[in-house]
């Protein structure tokens, strides 16, 4: 079980976990001005079990340019009310930020998009330094009275460029709506490039597809829920929130507690899952991609785990309602490459730039058909056939993927489509 994700954006306490993690924020300068967050595990003076409500009287909400979100975070350094090493990783990020938009000269990519959008972040942060929100096993996204869904997709889209990026094989993602639609489950064996998926996936979907992009759940993992950055973009996500196998021990004392949370989300999937029209996003390997190419110097997916690919399939198979297993692959390198290395402290430096993104999900796997030949009390041998089918789906359609975002137009296999572009081009002040 804790072997689903690892590098989506929850956690999922029992209320002994929820005492040690909720107020666990601790804030360090890393070298050549970069940010990180360390974790330390403190009892919480008060703990978030409802969406937050935004400050009435936040001066963010007014900021229109950059002078005035400066001013602002100058004068809370001042006063105490906002750490100096909060506002240093703030900056880092801004200047990076506004880089990658107004370095786009897309429409609207102007520094007071990028101030006002900043701003957002600034204002969602401090709460979450100020009071941690506390996710339970499943999460429904937020959108009252603060819509954290549209929040993470403003931040996001500012970084896609939409003129390379390719949704591939749409006539697929049309059977997955009807299916769900039938009230039968779906789930997507993907592959796992950067904190930004969750966004990417939602920004390619919304124009033809808006319910898979909205309703879709993630098989999240626990890495960044002490992360004040990151909290605020996952609670706009719906969440199966698990510990994965990665840092299952990385507080050797929380082992039990995660475990037993592990168990009582597997509860709340297989519940779900017998209510039928359920679709679901899960990265088997673990967490985001770190095998490098030695052709270009981007990550490719990495090996799945077979133990949670046959999850997944024991999971829809004792459901009630029909399941679906299909491969999925997901292009976002370049928009927010991740850290070389798996790291065991929460928070790393984030680099951001506008890029190109991809999304393709594979032919449904006939898991009958590739089951047929493997003796049925050869446990192994199963998981590991089934598991290799899927991995080698989604390479084929990563492959395939990255050519067509690579591509110059005239290249780039039909399959291979932008349905934005249908819509009249808008302004990304239109989203502020």
């Amino acid at each position: 079980m804790a072997a689903l994700t690892g590098r989506m954006l929850c956690h999922i306490p029992p209320a002994s976990l929820q005492a040690r993690q909720a107020r666990a924020i601790g804030l360090n300068t890393r070298r050549q001005g970069s940010w990180r967050t360390q974790t330390r595990w403190r009892r919480p003076q008060t703990l978030a079990t409802a969406a937050p409500v935004s400050p009435p009287t936040s001066p963010f909400a007014n900021v229109e340019h950059e002078a005035q979100l400066f001013a602002i975070l100058k004068a809370g350094t001042a006063s105490g009310k906002i750490p100096q090493r909060l506002v240093d990783g703030i900056m880092e990020l801004y200047d990076n930020y506004k880089k990658a938009v107004v370095g786009s000269g897309k429409p609207g990519a102007t520094e007071d998009f990028v101030a006002k959008v900043m701003a957002t972040v600034c204002e969602r942060v401090l709460m979450q330094v100020q009071q941690p929100f506390v996710f339970q096993s499943t999460h429904k996204l937020i959108l009252e009275p603060y819509n954290y869904y549209l929040f993470g997709q403003r931040y996001i889209r500012g970084l896609v460029d939409f003129d390379k990026s390719r949704l591939g094989h749409a006539e697929r993602f049309a059977t997955i709506q009807e299916q769900l639609d039938r009230g039968e489950n779906v789930v997507l064996l993907a592959n796992h490039q950067t904190e930004a998926d969750p966004a990417v996936f939602a920004l390619l979907l919304e124009t033809q597809f808006p319910r898979l992009a909205t309703d879709v759940i993630y098989v999240a993992g626990d890495r960044v829920v002490t992360d004040p950055v990151c909290v605020p973009f996952s609670m706009g996500r719906n969440l199966f929130c698990v510990h994965s196998k990665k840092h299952l021990d990385d507080v050797p004392e929380l082992r039990a507690d995660k475990a037993a949370m592990n168990r009582r989300t597997l509860k709340d999937m297989q519940a779900a899952l017998n209510r039928g029209g359920q679709l679901l996003w899960i990265a088997p390997s673990g967490g985001r991609d770190r095998t490098i190419s030695p052709e270009n110097g981007e990550t490719v997916p990495d090996a799945f785990d077979p133990a949670a690919v046959e999850l997944m399939r024991a999971l829809t198979t004792r459901a009630k309602p029909v399941g679906h297993l299909y491969p999925f692959a997901m292009y976002s390198y370049k928009v927010m490459p991740p850290p070389t290395s798996i790291e065991k402290t929460i928070g790393e430096q984030r680099v951001v730039n506008h890029a190109g993104v991809g999304i393709s999900v594979g032919p449904e796997l006939d898991v009958d058909s590739l089951l047929a030949a493997v003796p049925a009390d050869d446990k192994a041998a199963r998981q590991a056939a089934l598991s290799s089918a899927a991995f080698d789906g989604v390479t084929t359609e990563y492959t395939a993927l990255w050519r067509a975002v690579h591509a110059a137009p005239e290249d780039v296999a039909p399959e291979y489509t932008q349905p934005w572009k249908a819509e009249p081009a808008r302004s990304l002040v239109d989203y502020l």
